[in-house]
């Protein structure tokens, strides 16, 4: 029920308000490269390795760059490749290597040096350097024919593009998305209309609405993955059935229809650090659950997940 105020707590300990309202894309960068680092790994590593070792920051990767020697640095369009292994020190470049730079972030592992630097680069040549005003420039230039799809079209213009960022995947962009978009209300009223309706899909949501006979009756069985971003997939289920539930019941603060809301509370009733009800740990896979306790149970189908692919 605190869901909303836990992301503007983040929104202001991050100052990122006063940096949307201030178009100051740093901020904003150093934010969304640390999110997206979590993937992954637990939380408490993540931040433990980061305080221990330092994080990527903007002004870090800009002063950085600016001696860079390496053509695949040059930019956005030319970083592609990189091939950066931390273990073994390798990298696509050899001869550029020494003097390189790109290395010597001190991140978890090889992949998420190449993220930060990808991810620089597209702000810095995609967005032109202004974050705020390229999120902007992609909400309003989504339009459909139907209301009812609007919002689907414009969380796909934001993560569509970002999404060719190396490293970074489908779910943990929408996650950092959603909250930068729902926190920035107060300055962007289309924002959180934006955020609120960002669906975050993984494996925990899909196999819910699998085991549960939900995917089955309201859209189209299939694997986990893309799929469920698409046509009568897992996301758009979870905005059809947004619909018929008013979240003001549990927070007057809250939209009446809340889609994200929703789909967090779906991650929360699975998840082994939340609720720990529904998921691989407590069922076994091939067979039906066998909870008779679940404040579930009488509306579930209980489908044993592994016949999902043969259905």
């Amino acid at each position: 029920m605190s869901f909303i105020d836990e992301i503007d707590d983040e929104f202001r300990a991050a100052r990122l308000d006063i940096a949307v309202k201030s178009h100051s894309t740093p901020p904003l960068f150093d934010w969304l490269v640390d999110v997206l680092s979590f993937q992954g790994i637990s939380d408490r590593v993540a931040r433990d390795y980061a305080t221990k070792h330092g994080r990527a920051t903007w002004s870090q990767l800009e002063k950085n760059l600016k001696s860079a020697e390496c053509p695949k640095l040059r930019s956005y369009w030319h970083y592609s490749d990189c091939r950066y292994d931390k273990t073994s020190q390798t990298c696509a470049e050899p001869e550029h290597f020494d003097v390189c730079k790109l290395p010597r972030l001190r991140l978890r592992n090889g992949r998420l040096n190449q993220t930060a630097y990808s991810l620089f680069l597209f702000v810095r040549d995609v967005a032109g350097g202004d974050l705020v005003d390229w999120i902007r420039g992609q909400i309003e230039a989504a339009v459909v024919e139907h209301e009812r799809d609007l919002f689907a079209a414009r969380q796909a213009a934001l993560i569509a593009p970002l999404r060719h960022v190396y490293g970074v995947g489908e779910k943990t962009l929408s996650m950092a998305l959603s909250t930068l978009l729902m926190g920035a209300r107060e300055a962007e009223p289309v924002w959180f209309e934006t955020g609120k309706n960002m669906v975050v899909v993984d494996s925990l949501a899909h196999n819910f609405l699998h085991r549960t006979g939900i995917l089955h009756g309201c859209g189209t069985p299939h694997a986990y993955g893309q799929a469920c971003y698409a046509e009568g997939g897992c996301a758009a289920i979870i905005r059809k059935i947004s619909a018929s539930i008013d979240c003001r019941q549990f927070n007057a603060a809250f939209p009446s229809v809340f889609p994200r809301f929703v789909q967090h509370s779906i991650w929360r009733f699975c998840a082994a650090e939340a609720a720990n009800i529904c998921n691989g740990n407590r069922i076994d896979d091939g067979l039906a659950c066998q909870d008779r306790y679940c404040r579930l149970g009488s509306k579930c189908d209980r489908r044993p997940l592994k016949m999902a692919q043969f259905q």
